[in-house]
């Protein structure tokens, strides 16, 4: 009772606007008490409206009240505290919209602190006092607060369900285990939590290891990211430092030419000045010498005439113009063709050149795995201009249009001597390295040999299979003619079976060591598949057979086209 009391007493001597004991109380004239500063912010509030109300009875004031501390009040507060009144609690510790309420507390509502599950309540911290003090209370189950209590309760028996039925899969209480889930394989919800606790506890052990594992995967990319930024910098520094010495070295070789060709002009042009003026001079005299003459020529004394002859008709010898070589503005031409011609070499070295360093350096070889492409669409995303490599063609072919063809010949080649060339088998490879993801497709009729080597395979010697495609670990090839394919590695054979079509399509991804071979018509079927590990960049081939005269077979490699009329 006496707790009650000093209840009463706390919401008695408590401002209704902070819910805190009254400070500096105030009375309005409706009889209502606040704190000071309470009800002077709120009625600032209503200033607009010119009109004052009691927060709790709503009368209103015009104007406003000016307000007085009530001096009385103020002193039973300060008595009631010393004698053990207590603050209200505060506003946080309030239940709110989302949180649980104590099911005990009359009017404002506390937060609950725990709920019972026997019980089936929650309790704010005072509320729940009993739970602490009473032996049989303490024996109740407490669980943080929760608003799912009510789902404990069996709808049909208004009992807590304390069973599982692992028949049905459900939570029941004792009534339905005698009931509707009688002959069912029933246990206490207890027996049950343990076994599903074990199972959860294996989980988390498996998301925490395939975490662990994750964790690691990111940190192997984000080494990767960091070791390509660091190779790309390098690379741009040195690429920087090399193309900045050869413009140095070109500017170099311009200034030199272009001297030269200024030295060489002012020569020339010295000369032909120096002859010039000696027949400008040469003309003078001549028109000198010819004025003499028409002088003579007019004088009518016959004596002096002749006397005066002799010395005015002798001439000096004159400059033959035959000995002036007067070349057809052909000065320097010989000067600009021998530029031209570096011109042409280094176009082609660069061009050359910048298709391995494009090729080289447009996959990065990261951990993940690649997807395969499904149609034929998305593999052409991935065809690269490829042409063969003369230097590597055997003597019974010959290469045209640009090396984007290749006959099979009755006759063999002058070809000059060159150690990549194969000389026991009529194979040819492409000029271009094979890196990252590309696509090409061979069309054929009658037979032909569909290859991927490493450079360094051995290129002579008749018979020697370290030369063959297929025969050797450096090598990889699909057989394909009317009747059968056949795949081979390193002189093992694997029948492949698939149907039958003249185009066959080949997939290549380096990094993921997949090489995939498709039939190719209407739709794809994928033929043959490896999964290894590629250790260097790979070069496309192929080699050309015949079993009957006149077998033709066109390889088509971004339109590379390739042509076996004759009987090797």
């Amino acid at each position: 009772m006496a707790q009650k009391g000093v209840e009463l007493d706390r919401e008695t001597f408590s401002c209704s606007i902070c819910l805190d004991l009254l400070k500096d109380p105030v009375a309005l004239p409706c009889g209502h008490s606040y704190c000071i500063n309470c009800i002077q912010s709120f009625w600032d509030g209503e200033d607009e409206k010119r009109i004052y109300s009691c927060p709790q009875c709503r009368q209103s004031f015009t104007p406003r009240p000016v307000l007085m501390k009530n001096t009385m009040l103020a002193v039973l507060v300060e008595q009631l505290k010393k004698t053990g009144l207590q603050a209200a609690p505060a506003d946080h510790c309030y239940a709110g919209a989302e949180d649980v309420a104590c099911d005990v507390c009359t009017g404002r509502k506390l937060k609950a602190f725990k709920s019972c599950l026997q019980c089936v309540a929650s309790y704010c911290e005072k509320h729940l006092q009993p739970h602490c003090d009473s032996a049989p209370l303490q024996k109740h189950k407490l669980v943080e607060p929760s608003k799912k209590l009510q789902q404990n309760i069996c709808s049909r028996h208004d009992e807590v369900m304390k069973m599982f039925c692992r028949t049905d899969q459900q939570c029941i209480c004792y009534l339905c285990s005698v009931e509707e889930h009688k002959g069912h394989d029933t246990v206490s919800a207890a027996a049950e939590r343990t076994e599903r606790q074990r199972e959860l506890e294996g989980s988390r052990q498996n998301i925490q290891q395939r975490i662990q594992d994750t964790e690691k995967d990111v940190k192997l990319l984000q080494q990767e990211v960091e070791a390509i930024s660091r190779s790309a910098d390098k690379a741009v520094e040195h690429s920087e430092k090399i193309f900045t010495e050869l413009i140095r070295l070109m500017e170099k070789r311009r200034s030199d030419v272009k001297q030269q060709l200024r030295w060489q002009q002012e020569t020339e042009v010295s000369r032909v000045k120096e002859l010039q003026e000696k027949l400008e001079q040469e003309i003078t005299e001549l028109k000198r010498k010819d004025g003499e003459l028409e002088q003579l020529s007019h004088t009518e004394d016959h004596t002096q005439f002749l006397h005066n002859y002799p010395s005015l008709s002798a001439l000096s010898e004159a400059t033959h113009s035959s000995s002036i070589n007067i070349r057809p503005l052909r000065y320097f031409e010989d000067v600009t063709a021998a530029v031209s011609a570096i011109e042409d070499k280094l176009q082609d070295a660069l061009r050359d050149t910048w298709t391995n360093v494009s090729l080289t350096g447009t996959e990065v070889n990261v951990l993940l795995p690649q997807p395969e492409s499904t149609t034929r669409a998305e593999f052409f995303r991935y065809s690269l201009h490829i042409t063969l490599d003369p230097n590597t063609a055997n003597t019974w072919l010959l290469l045209s249009e640009g090396n984007r063809k290749v006959t099979f010949m009755s006759q063999q080649q002058s070809y000059s001597h060159h150690p990549d060339r194969f000389t026991g088998w009529a194979q040819v490879l492409s000029r271009e390295s094979l890196t990252g993801r590309c696509y090409w497709e061979v069309e054929w009729r009658g037979g032909v040999y569909v290859a991927v080597a490493y450079k360094n395979i051995r290129r002579a010697g008749r018979g020697d299979d370290e030369c063959r495609f297929g025969y050797n670990d450096k090598s990889w090839v699909l057989r394909c003619d009317n009747n059968s394919y056949e795949f081979y590695h390193n002189t093992l054979k694997t029948r492949v079976s698939g149907p039958r079509s003249s185009r066959v399509g080949v997939y290549l991804d380096h990094s993921a060591g997949i090489l995939s071979f498709y039939s190719v018509s209407e739709t794809m079927t994928l033929l043959h598949r490896v999964q290894t590990t590629f250790t260097q960049p790979l070069y496309a081939g192929l080699r050309l057979y015949s079993i009957n005269f006149g077998t033709t077979v066109k390889l088509m490699c971004d339109n590379i086209t390739v042509v076996q009329p004759l009987l090797f």
